[in-house]
């Protein structure tokens, strides 16, 4: 991709120095907006920074930033020698609490889901431990095909303690949209990882071979009173699916 394609899309013309909000993070959004309408496509080379600097009329360093933010995104990927491409993998940083849907429209695919079941039920002793819930307590159960662009991605199996999701019917496609109407977004999450071989009625559903590989992920996601209110199992395709996370040095470990 040119540099002569930020002067296609306009976007020198809507970078404006007057407003309050930094260079690097107006430029980061048209970046972004770009890939979400496809005027980026998925392994398109972006210009080097020298050439986005050169074109746009800003420093090295603001571009340097949002391209930053953008692979920390898991959006674009910088591949040594090579320079910075739209990510063709689906990068999935572990540091943001965020829904499928929006991971995927955030990167200008479409989301979609196809629903296996949506029922309420008892407590089993897993569901139970996981949600701090007494014995006997109804829980709604949401289980799902997750897809971006028609493209099966993830088996999801989530459980919510009824007194928060009454009706599992509700949601339509993402369960975080509908838990921000009432005010329930969850704002703190554990997850747990472990990379799995695909087991045949998985493999079947997602459209893979038996015996490929997946990525096991479990959630317990609380609100800000640190009641549980999402336990979630999902199997994701190890062929499409990355997460990235971001490592600091301890500052106790910086200091000795």
């Amino acid at each position: 991709m040119k540099a002569s394609t930020f002067r296609a899309l306009q976007v020198k013309s809507r970078l404006d120095t007057s407003n309050p909000t930094p260079l690097y993070k107006q430029l980061r959004s048209l970046i972004r907006q770009a890939i979400e309408t496809g005027a980026f496509k998925v392994e398109d080379a972006l210009p080097s920074e020298r050439d986005i600097a050169a074109e746009l009329e800003v420093s090295r360093v603001t571009v340097r930033k949002a391209v930053q933010d953008l692979v920390k995104d898991g959006l674009l990927v910088q591949k040594h020698g090579a320079g910075t491409f739209v990510a063709a993998r689906l990068e999935q940083p572990l540091s943001k609490l965020t829904s499928f849907t929006e991971d995927i429209s955030a990167r200008g695919m479409q989301s979609s889901v196809i629903w296996i079941e949506r029922t309420i039920g008892l407590a089993t002793p897993e569901e139970a431990m996981a949600l701090n819930l007494s014995p006997g307590a109804g829980v709604s159960r949401l289980h799902r095909i997750r897809c971006a662009d028609n493209k099966a991605l993830a088996i999801e199996q989530a459980s919510i303690p009824q007194i928060f999701l009454p009706d599992p019917l509700a949601v339509e496609d993402s369960l975080y949209r509908i838990l921000d109407k009432t005010g329930l977004r969850p704002q703190r999450a554990l997850q747990r990882l472990r990379a799995e071989l695909m087991q045949p009625e998985h493999s079947e559903l997602l459209g893979m071979p038996p015996g490929g590989a997946a990525l096991y992920i479990e959630r317990r996601s609380f609100l800000p009173d640190m009641r549980p209110i999402e336990f979630t199992r999902s199997h994701y395709r190890g062929d499409s699916y990355d997460f990235i996370a971001e490592l600091h040095l301890d500052n106790q470990k910086r200091n000795d």
